[in-house]
């Protein structure tokens, strides 16, 4: 928590989709809920009680994971605490792709202090989620106000572009998050498939179906240029056991954007439970002020 010259207070809180552990989230200031694997009759927290390795294995011997937002009772405990004296701003994952979002507007609702909360959709999830909730964290400790956080939030999730390569579509299909006749053509052709999340966030449509992963690439790039990505974007690729495929992405993007941060991140058991093993999501975004 931080504490600005007008002595106004704002915590930030978020949730697992930055790809943050709870403690890793506590060594910066950071206060997230975790999100939720689901199987059989087990709920597991991830970064807590599974891992990505654990659920790679539990997925070769035959589990069928699905995933859930936090615990609303969880939020509003975190609510209350931080609420009582300061303001709170929450940056949850896109709405649409997960109940994170409806979930802690209704926490918010039931807290005891909802005029303190602010509850930001950030429209996005992992790479550029990560980015937005460490600028909100910058911002805060510089002593900015709740407002001039907000704005930058509302501005800069509008510059967010983001893909998804998966390799598995019947995770995409159970989820939810694509149609069965679209599952069912990637996987049958065996073609390199691009999903593109559509700009309120809610839902991945089709990008571009290729043959190989170097042309998937390349249409990646060419939207990228569409909406006039450059260096001064963050990048960032973020996968399910595919390094391989992460490498490439990486060595292509330096060689078209020489300064700009590119970073690569594994991809944790809720994400991979949505988008399947081997998945890998490219994603780019600026923040504006």
């Amino acid at each position: 928590m931080y504490r600005n010259e007008d002595k106004t207070m704002v915590q930030i809180l978020s949730d697992s989709s930055t790809l943050y552990s709870k403690s890793q989230a506590m060594n910066i200031g950071l206060e997230i809920t975790p999100l939720v694997v689901i199987i059989g009759k087990d709920n597991y927290r991830e970064f807590e009680t599974i891992d990505s390795d654990t659920l790679l294995c539990k997925i070769e011997n035959g589990a069928i994971p699905t995933s859930s937002q936090p615990p609303i009772g969880e939020k509003m405990d975190l609510y209350n605490q931080y609420g009582k004296d300061q303001d709170v701003i929450d940056i949850t994952m896109a709405a649409g792709l997960s109940g994170t979002y409806d979930s802690a507007l209704m926490a918010k609702e039931s807290c005891n202090y909802p005029d303190n909360i602010s509850v930001f959709n950030s429209k996005t999830l992992c790479g550029p989620h990560r980015v937005l909730v460490n600028e909100a964290l910058k911002m805060a400790k510089d002593g900015k106000t709740k407002e001039e956080i907000l704005y930058m939030l509302e501005e800069s999730a509008k510059t967010d572009v983001s893909f998804l390569i998966p390799f598995d579509f019947d995770f995409l299909q159970r989820g939810g998050r694509v149609s069965k006749t679209a599952a069912g053509l990637g996987g049958l052709l065996k073609l390199v498939v691009c999903m593109k999340k559509s700009d309120d966030g809610r839902c991945l449509e089709k990008h571009s179906v290729n043959r190989t992963l170097k042309k998937v690439v390349l249409s990646i790039f060419e939207e990228f240029d569409n909406r006039n990505v450059d260096d001064s974007y963050h990048i960032s690729i973020s996968h399910a056991f595919n390094e391989e495929t992460a490498s490439k992405v990486k060595k292509a993007l330096v060689e078209k954007y020489p300064n700009a941060t590119i970073e690569i991140f594994d991809l944790s058991p809720v994400f991979i439970t949505q988008g399947g093993p081997k998945c890998c999501a490219i994603q780019a975004i600026k923040i504006v002020k």
